[in-house]
C-alpha cells in the first residue's frame, strides 16, 4: 500500500506538486514521535550488541591464541613476493575473520537491516531486494578493506618506522578520488537516477546554485520509492561530478519552498566547504588511529607474544582493536563537529532563502515521515548524532524568524 502511494506521487508534473503545506502536516505527530523514540532506542541496542559481539570475538581470539591459530592454518598461502609481505594470507586471514563476524552477526544483520524497518514502516523493500543490496555493500566494503589492509602490511614489511605516515597519505588520497566518484559509479548500484524535467522547481534550484557560485552537472531524482519511505536530497559529489540530487519521495511530497531549503542547506556545506573539512578531520583521525596501531605494534608484536613481526598477518585482531577503540573515543568528538556544521548549513538556508516557515514545516515533516527523534536525551544527542536533534534546528528557524522580524521593523521605523 504504502510502495503504491509513493508510485503514484514519482508521476506528478509541476502542476500537481504541493504548493502548501497544511498546519496539519506541519505538526510533529504525537503518535509517529512515539515510535521514533522506540525505534531509536531499539536501534542503539541493536548497536550495542553489535559492538558486544566483536569485543568477544576479539576477546575470544587473544585469549585462546586464535590469532596464531589462525596464521599456521594459512601458512600454505605463504608467499613472499616482497621480502616480509604474505599477501594471500593476509587476504585469508582478513576473509575468514570477516566470513566468520557475519555469520554470527547474521541474525542481527537481518532483524536491524530488514525487519525492523519494515516494522516500522520505513522500508518496502522485498528480501530478495534487500539481500541484493547486501551482498553488493558486503562485496564493495570487501575490496576497499582489503585493498587498505595490502597496503598497510605491504608497508609495514617495507617501511616499518614510517608505514603509518604513508598509509594516511594515500587513504586522503583515496578519500577524495571517493567523493568525486561516488555519485557516478557507486550509488548508481543501490539507485536509479533520472534527470529532472524541465520546469519552475529545476530553475529554482539551479538558480539557488548559481547565486552560491557553485557548478553543478545538474538535478537528478533519486528513486528512492523502491526502498524506503523516508525522504532525503543532497548535492553530491566534488568537481565534475557534483549534482543536486533529489529522492522522489522528497520530490512528489514537499512544496517547491521547502525542496528549496533543503537544497540551500546541502549548498551552505559545498559553500562552507564542509566536505573538505570532513575529508581533513577524518585523515587526522585515520593518521591518529594508524600512529596508535604502529605503537600497539612495535609493543606487542614480538617473539616473546608469539608474532612474526610487525608485518605478521596474525597481528590484523590487534589493528582491528585499536582501530575500534580509537573510532568509539573520537565519536563524539567527530559528531559534534558534524553538528556544528550543520548548524551553520542551516543558518546558510534561512539567510539564503528567507523561509523559515518552509525550513520549520520541512523539518517537521521529515521528522514525521523519517520517525526522526525530535527530542533525544542530551547525553543520547552528544554521543549519536551527527546532526543537531529536530527540536534544536526548529529553535533555530524560530530564533531567525524573530532575528527576521525584528529586522524588518527597525528598518519600517527608519
Amino acid at each position: 500500500m504504502q510502495q503504491e502511494r509513493y508510485e503514484r506521487a514519482d508521476q506528478l508534473n509541476e502542476d500537481q506538486r504541493p504548493e502548501k503545506t497544511s498546519e496539519t502536516e506541519a505538526q510533529l505527530d504525537p503518535q509517529r514521535q512515539q515510535q521514533a523514540r522506540e525505534y531509536a532506542r531499539i536501534r542503539r541496542r541493536l548497536w550495542l550488541l553489535g559492538l558486544a559481539i566483536a569485543a568477544a570475538g576479539l576477546v575470544i581470539l587473544f585469549l585462546f591464541r586464535l590469532d596464531l591459530w589462525l596464521r599456521d592454518l594459512l601458512q600454505p598461502l605463504a608467499w613472499q613476493p616482497l621480502a616480509g609481505w604474505y599477501p594471500l594470507q593476509v587476504a585469508g586471514y582478513f576473509l575468514v575473520l570477516l566470513l566468520t563476524y557475519e555469520l554470527v552477526s547474521a541474525p542481527l544483520t537481518l532483524y536491524r537491516g530488514y525487519i525492523l524497518p519494515r516494522r516500522y514502516g520505513l522500508s518496502v523493500q522485498t528480501l530478495a531486494a534487500w539481500l541484493s543490496d547486501l551482498g553488493k555493500g558486503l562485496l564493495l566494503s570487501v575490496i576497499l578493506e582489503l585493498a587498505a589492509l595490502e597496503l598497510i602490511y605491504l608497508l609495514l614489511a617495507t617501511q616499518p618506522l614510517t608505514w603509518w605516515l604513508w598509509v594516511a597519505l594515500v587513504m586522503l588520497f583515496f578519500s577524495v578520488v571517493l567523493a568525486n566518484l561516488a555519485p557516478v559509479l557507486i550509488l548508481p548500484l543501490f539507485y536509479r537516477f533520472t534527470p529532472l524535467p524541465d520546469g519552475e522547481l529545476k530553475t529554482r534550484l539551479l538558480a539557488l546554485a548559481e547565486r552560491a557560485r557553485t557548478r553543478v552537472r545538474g538535478v537528478f531524482t533519486m528513486h528512492m520509492s523502491s526502498k524506503t519511505t523516508a525522504a532525503n536530497a543532497a548535492l553530491m559529489g566534488l568537481g565534475n561530478t557534483r549534482r543536486i540530487v533529489i529522492g522522489d519521495t522528497l520530490l512528489n511530497q514537499y512544496t517547491p519552498d521547502e525542496i528549496e531549503v533543503v537544497l540551500a542547506h546541502e549548498l551552505g556545506h559545498h559553500v562552507h566547504g564542509d566536505i573538505w573539512k570532513l575529508i581533513a578531520s577524518q585523515s587526522l583521525l585515520t593518521l591518529l588511529a594508524l600512529y596508535l596501531i604502529n605503537l600497539t605494534l612495535h609493543g606487542l608484536a614480538t617473539p616473546q607474544l608469539g608474532y612474526h613481526g610487525l608485518a605478521d598477518p596474525a597481528t590484523l585482531p590487534l589493528i582491528a582493536l585499536v582501530s575500534a577503540i580509537v573510532g568509539l573515543i573520537c565519536m563524539p568528538l567527530g559528531n559534534a563537529v558534524s553538528r556544528y556544521l550543520e548548524y551553520q548549513a542551516d543558518e546558510y538556508a534561512l539567510l539564503t532563502t528567507g523561509k523559515s516557515e518552509a525550513f520549520r514545516s520541512m523539518m517537521t515533516r521529515l521528522a514525521n515521515q523519517n520517525l526522526a527523534e525530535a527530542e533525544p536525551a542530551p547525553l543520547v544527542e552528544i554521543l549519536f548524532h551527527d546532526h543537531p536533534s529536530i527540536k534544536r534546528r526548529l529553535e533555530h528557524a524560530e530564533a531567525f524568524a524573530r532575528r527576521q522580524s525584528g529586522s524588518d521593523l527597525g528598518l519600517a521605523s527608519r
